[in-house]
């Protein structure tokens, strides 16, 4: 078996994942070879209404602290304790995401975070960033990548290839055209749409020590600030209706009736609308992740998901821990460790995925309800009297790393009990109903 520094790595696509996974390689010793189709993010002109700001937590925070880069990626961010829910008459509700408000999800720039991590895999020894090179094709029999330089096409032959190369990964398309890779798409009848929000005079336009939505029970619109002071907007909505705004009055209209409160604070609204692009919403489910320990997906290209609980990268940066953890126990035998790493992270990328689309019920429609409301009042005055015994799904997912597949099942331990008193109780048995919760939680962790 070749040692790490006689061991060439092929990381296809240079994103955040791709990036972070160099660094983590090239630590460990190997030769790290990563092929990015797009030109330098560094240095080239970021595409309109493709900025989308990253909700960093817990999980992504972890795999940053291992190789002393958190620091560096946190300069800039900007922390959100909580979600500032709007009305369609403009009025506010404020709801922690923590028991005690001091906890916070971060607000950061996609754009901003991969290049600290190509700035830090370029540091790295033996890694090397290329540029411009698409992969067209990858074959399993001689581990093969074909790359298309221009109009040049070069095939190399690496030890390993480690696919992360997002949703249309060029590798795993390979590998389902060889029937080594099932992949079942379930595509979402909501798109997105960027939106901005700038600086009022120079200082913020709303509150940025939070996530805002503006609910609407089959759509919704969020906001996160920005360095700068402005705030990236995100509408996401069912595709039908993003398609049918086209004109100034119709735009205008249809804002001024579901978000007046924003209307005002948008003077680019029309121009943004009609001109940054739909993106589309799909959760991708992959079986297997890796073929005869020579190649692996990783991040979007093995689990893509939707954004509704912030997880995407941090699921995606969570990946490269354990593919690292995996290479240490097995003494970096890539044909034991990649097999462990599916074993070990399929269920939880189907868990997160789950999570996902059961969040985005919650953020466009559950969140403004009293119901709601008041079940997360208990959640909190439970989590107070049981620290660390009695932990909301929110706090699980974002604020530690307890395996996905496992927060869902404590969460069914402690959920359905939470809501039920919420619903069913009035003001006065609430402190009595609080220490049958407290009972239960104690019983069932």
């Amino acid at each position: 078996m070749k040692t790490p520094d006689q061991t060439t790595v092929a990381v296809v696509g240079g994103g955040l994942v791709g990036s972070l996974l160099a660094c983590y390689l090239g630590r460990r010793g190997y030769r790290v070879d990563v092929y990015e189709r797009r030109p330098d993010p560094r240095t080239a002109e970021v595409e309109r209404g493709r900025s989308i700001n990253l909700a960093l937590s817990e999980r992504g925070l972890d795999a940053l602290r291992r190789i002393d880069l958190v620091d560096t990626v946190m300069a800039p961010a900007l922390p959100m304790h909580g979600r500032m829910m709007h009305d369609v008459s403009g009025r506010l509700t404020y709801q922690s995401y923590s028991a005690n408000g001091d906890r916070a999800i971060n607000s950061i720039s996609r754009g901003a975070l991969n290049a600290t991590l190509l700035d830090a895999a370029e540091a790295t020894p033996g890694v090397t960033l290329h540029f411009g090179v698409r992969t067209t094709a990858y074959g399993l029999g001689a581990n093969s990548l074909a790359l298309a330089r221009g109009d040049a096409i070069e095939v190399v032959e690496p030890d390993v290839v480690i696919a992360s190369d997002g949703f249309g990964s060029a590798v795993r398309q390979s590998l389902e055209v060889s029937g080594r890779v099932s992949t079942l798409t379930e595509g979402e009848d909501h798109g997105y749409k960027e939106l901005t929000i700038p600086a009022v005079d120079g200082e913020f336009a709303m509150d940025p020590d939070a996530l805002h939505i503006w609910p609407r029970g089959s759509s919704m619109m969020i906001a996160l600030p920005n360095p700068d002071k402005s705030f990236t907007c995100t509408l996401f909505w069912p595709r039908t209706e993003l398609e049918a705004l086209t004109t100034p009055e119709e735009i205008l209209t249809h804002f001024a009736t579901e978000y007046p409160d924003a209307v005002p604070l948008m003077p680019t609204l029309v121009d943004d609308f009609q001109h940054n692009p739909n993106g589309l919403l799909a959760t991708l489910h992959v079986d297997p992740w890796q073929a005869e320990g020579k190649v692996a997906l990783i991040g979007d290209a093995a689990h893509a998901i939707l954004p509704f609980f912030g997880q995407g990268a941090n699921a995606g940066f969570e990946d490269v821990v354990e593919l690292d953890r995996c290479l240490t126990e097995t003494g970096d035998d890539w044909g034991v460790a990649l097999p462990i790493y599916q074993q070990r992270r399929q269920e939880n990328a189907e868990a997160i995925a789950h999570l996902a689309q059961e969040n985005f019920i919650e953020m466009r429609d559950k969140v403004a309800s009293p119901t709601f409301r008041a079940s997360k009042k208990v959640e909190h005055a439970l989590e107070r009297l049981l620290p660390g015994k009695y932990l909301s799904r929110y706090e699980m997912v974002s604020f530690t790393t307890i395996p996905y597949a496992d927060v869902i099942e404590r969460d069914k331990r402690q959920r359905s009990t939470a809501l039920a008193t919420a619903a069913g109780v009035g003001a006065v048995a609430v402190g009595a109903a609080l220490g049958l919760l407290a009972r239960a939680a104690r019983k069932g962790s």
